[in-house]
């Protein structure tokens, strides 16, 4: 199972599951997440190889749609979804393969299309930075002085764990599956 974290009661309208993309995290949708629960609950998720969720050797949308598939059926067995980029794609997945436990969907900032372009590029960096000897954010941003856009470094070191020394994303899995 995936982790979770989940706003509001359940009851009322149908939940939502918010999906997140390529190197994000369900901690990255909390104050939508929270706006949203003023009506019904909420469930973000940590999808595979992110975040506190498992880390797994694969990493299709094959995999990701059965993922999703799991937290909706231990949350009643129907859901709404939002899915961002990576999320949306493996949420279009799991309305395919899964038709009866999706309600609405809400797909953003990706297409049902073959893309060209990878970011492989963001892996490298992030394996670049000698997280051992990094004791603030600010130290590991430094080496990640490659990435041109301060707020896309921002948002990778989200995911930087300082206390463990380590990254919450499984860089070996998400290098290797790409191309899935």
């Amino acid at each position: 199972m995936l982790n979770v974290i989940t706003h509001g009661d359940p009851g009322g309208k149908t939940p939502l599951l918010i999906a997140h993309g390529l190197y994000g995290s369900a901690r990255n949708w909390g104050v939508i997440g929270k706006r949203l629960s003023v009506e019904r609950q909420v469930v973000a998720v940590d999808m595979r190889n992110h975040g506190q969720s498992k880390w797994f050797q694969t990493h299709s949308y094959d995999d990701l749609a059965g993922d999703l598939a799991g937290v909706i059926g231990a949350h009643g067995g129907r859901m709404d979804v939002l899915g961002h980029a990576m999320g949306g794609k493996a949420a279009m997945v799991l309305a395919l393969k899964y038709p009866g436990m999706v309600g609405r969907m809400v797909i953003a900032d990706i297409a049902p299309t073959a893309y060209n372009h990878t970011q492989i590029h963001l892996i490298h960096a992030m394996r670049d930075v000698d997280v051992s000897g990094v004791e603030r954010r600010a130290h590991a941003e430094a080496q990640l002085g490659q990435i041109d856009d301060p707020m896309l470094r921002s948002f990778l070191l989200q995911s930087l764990d300082l206390q463990a020394k380590n990254w919450r994303l499984h860089l070996e899995t998400l290098a290797s599956e790409m191309d899935k």
